[in-house]
């Protein structure tokens, strides 16, 4: 077996990720989307002809080519034709690319109550068979060898589809998080026997962020590599991030998943590589030796942000405090440090350097400024805090204390975001005539009740405005600077609380750019589902993500040309803002995200709740 990736998981092109994987040390990879702007299936002869080239210079082989085909429920007479189609492009691809393994459906991804059904009901396979029968004929005189995933549809209507199709050489394409809930009973009676059915038909293995890196439940991937390597699996293990915290780049995220999968690696395993790969690009950190020690306090976000520091080179996580006992639990036993439920504890412990506050909003200022006073420095969440004026303590503390203060707003490393930034100040659109950016998402009422239920007040946490579109208000303020003024319209749609859960706002500018910005809570899928649009005189630029889309997808328009790659590449020396907030410390490296800068996305969210709540969505000037 070997290690595989697939490279549109980078949330880049093939050409800008291959030598990020290359300095990674893998040589294997898997195709799916962001080839030339593309899926693989719809390049033509020569752009594959191309790929090849370009695997062949950079010492790529491939390891599956992971396709959509037949990823639909039960098809008409046009879509199956169309999958035909596509299936062509596919033997294409195979043959130039020299790749026979392909990940495939079988037309059968059915709502779920139907989960399960196939595999009980002969009359829904012989629906099945009649529709995927002809395409499996033809990918069997073509030399395909079909891996079905459990994607959409269980185990055992894998395992039946094969067995009905009866073609020795065809197998299944295990994702272990598809299967570890929604097969759970089969799991809890006897693991190894669990693993052993689905390995022992196994061509292809997927392993994502959650079950692997992310998330309260992981999975034993030693376990399933152990068993891969006992029963002579031989295809790719194939890291396919899907990455779960738009916090997290997703370079980042998928370099953590992958330490997770050469941590599990069998010693002996066939292909294992002895040459490891760096933990990370850029990791080298002159004060590893003195590292930067954190204490992280408040463990809703607060527990994922205590886990990258355990990963980040420099930085040492010496407690994490909770009011609420059993979060504070948690994650101490995921990190291995000790625990407090006592905010005092923290600023007393002298081996504590840096508190990060990741407590509710509207309490930010108070627990850092105890912090700042107790003579520690701070690092805290987005937003700053609820109002400039509770920012301004925080700044005016850090300084008397002669402390260091900064804010995460971490989706400044994001790829995309710098590179727009960068291409903003090397002036690539031109003029900058106008920026559109939306946001849709789905928050319950659990998520608003729990914990007190702070979320969605006035004081603590605000709406929609302020907690989650700070993310993309921040990005706009990194690359395009504070508006002169904002105006706004809100409303509460859907659910009880005290603050919006559907907002509509403009920007101005005095250089004449208009921003228009929609974000809501209401929507139907639970998603980050957000686009990006800006254009200037000479340029454009979209970036989407979540929603429908399985990959982000980010493409630049110049000379009557849309391309996916960036005019100009953008690399961050910064794993994340606590390892920037260390370099600040260690090094005096710019920080990522100043006080200041911090204080001023909170002007722009009072200034829009101004507009909204006090002026009737009349104009209001952005403070300075």
């Amino acid at each position: 077996m070997f290690k595989s990736i697939f490279t549109d998981e980078l949330g880049m092109d093939l050409e800008q990720a291959l030598p990020i994987l290359k300095s990674w040390g893998l040589n294997r990879c898997d195709l799916r989307t962001k080839i030339m702007q593309m899926p693989f299936e719809k390049l033509e002869a020569d752009q594959l002809r191309a790929v090849k080239a370009l695997l062949d210079n950079a010492g790529f082989r491939l390891g599956c080519l992971e396709s959509s085909l037949a990823k639909v429920h039960l098809p008409g007479p046009d879509v199956i034709a169309a999958e035909a189609n596509k299936l062509e492009r596919i033997i294409q691809a195979a043959d130039i690319l020299d790749c026979r393994l392909v990940r495939s459906f079988f037309f059968w991804q059915p709502p779920r109550a139907e989960l399960g059904d196939l595999a009980t009901h002969p009359d829904l396979l012989a629906k099945v068979m009649d529709a995927f029968q002809p395409l499996a004929q033809r990918a069997r005189e073509a030399g395909l060898i079909l891996a079905f995933e459990n994607c959409g549809c269980t185990t055992d209507e894998c395992f039946t589809v094969l067995d009905a199709l009866a073609i020795p050489t065809w197998g299944f394409a295990w994702d272990a998080k598809n299967t570890w809930e929604t097969e759970k009973e089969e799991r809890l009676q006897d693991l190894d026997a669990f693993i052993r059915r689905r390995v022992e038909r196994a061509l292809v293995i997927h392993v994502k962020a959650i079950g692997s890196t992310y998330g309260e439940e992981r999975i034993p991937y030693d376990r399933i590599f152990a068993a891969c390597q006992k029963l002579g699996f031989t295809g790719p293990v194939s890291v396919e991030t899907h990455n779960p915290d738009r916090e997290v780049t997703p370079v980042e995220m998928s370099r953590r998943v992958l330490d997770v999968v050469e941590r599990a690696w069998p010693a002996a395993a066939a292909g294992v590589q002895h040459n490891q790969r760096p933990a990370a690009l850029n990791t080298d950190r002159p004060w590893v030796n003195d590292p930067v020690r954190f204490a992280v306090v408040g463990l809703g976000m607060g527990h994922n942000r205590s886990n990258e520091i355990i990963k980040t080179p420099g930085l040492k996580l010496v407690k994490v405090c909770d009011k609420i006992e059993a979060r504070a639990q948690r994650t101490a036993e995921a990190t291995g440090v000790p625990w407090t439920t006592d905010f005092q504890d923290i600023l007393h412990d002298p081996d504590v350097e840096v508190v990060m506050v990741v407590n509710e909003t509207g309490r930010h200022n108070e627990l850092a400024c105890q912090a700042l006073d107790a003579g520690k420095h701070v690092l805290v969440t987005k937003p700053m805090d609820m109002t400039t004026a509770a920012c301004d303590r925080m700044i005016d503390s850090a300084r008397q204390n002669d402390r260091l203060l900064a804010v995460d707003h971490s989706f400044r490393l994001r790829q995309h975001i710098m590179d727009l930034r960068q291409a903003l100040a090397d002036n690539w659109f031109g003029r900058v005539l106008n920026a559109s950016v939306s946001l849709r998402i789905l928050r319950t009422m659990d998520y608003f009740n729990a914990n007190g239920g702070w979320r969605g007040t006035r004081l603590l946490d605000g709406g929609v405005l302020s907690n989650q579109s700070v993310h993309h208000i921040d990005e706009l303020l990194f690359c395009l600077g504070a508006p002169t003024a904002v105006r706004a319209d809100v409303w509460t749609q859907n659910h009880p609380i005290e603050m919006e859960d559907m907002a509509l706002a403009v920007w101005k500018y005095d250089s004449g750019l208009i921003v228009h910005f929609l974000a809501t809570t209401n929507f139907p899928q639970s998603t980050w589902y957000h686009q990006l649009e800006l254009h200037g005189d000479q340029g454009a630029f979209i970036h989407r993500e979540g929603g429908a889309l399985t990959t982000p997808e980010t493409t630049w328009f110049k000379n009557k040309v849309w391309q996916q790659q960036a005019p100009v590449a953008v690399s961050s020396p910064w794993l994340n803002a606590m390892d920037n907030f260390a370099a600040a410390l260690r090094d005096d490296a710019p920080l990522l995200c100043t006080a200041a800068e911090g204080r001023a996305a909170v002007a722009i969210i009072n200034a829009m709740y101004e507009s909204a709540y006090n002026q009737k969505g009349q104009w209001v000037t952005v403070s300075a």
